[in-house]
């Protein structure tokens, strides 16, 4: 399974779009500042999942 998703930062009122095979892991490597794209504009809520079979269709 992989799951579409979207984060919101209220800190910088961006949205994050982004896809992966482990939603919660994934979500936790945006907050931690893992994830250089997304670092500076910490913490990360979800606001939207989608769960796709193929990471093509996601």
């Amino acid at each position: 399974m992989f799951t579409t998703y979207i984060l919101y930062s209220k800190h910088s009122d961006r949205y994050y779009i982004g896809c992966t095979s482990n939603i919660n892991d994934r979500i936790k490597e945006h907050n931690s500042g893992k994830s250089r794209s997304t670092k500076p504009f910490r913490p990360w809520i979800l606001v939207y999942k989608e769960e796709f079979e193929t990471r093509s269709e996601a």
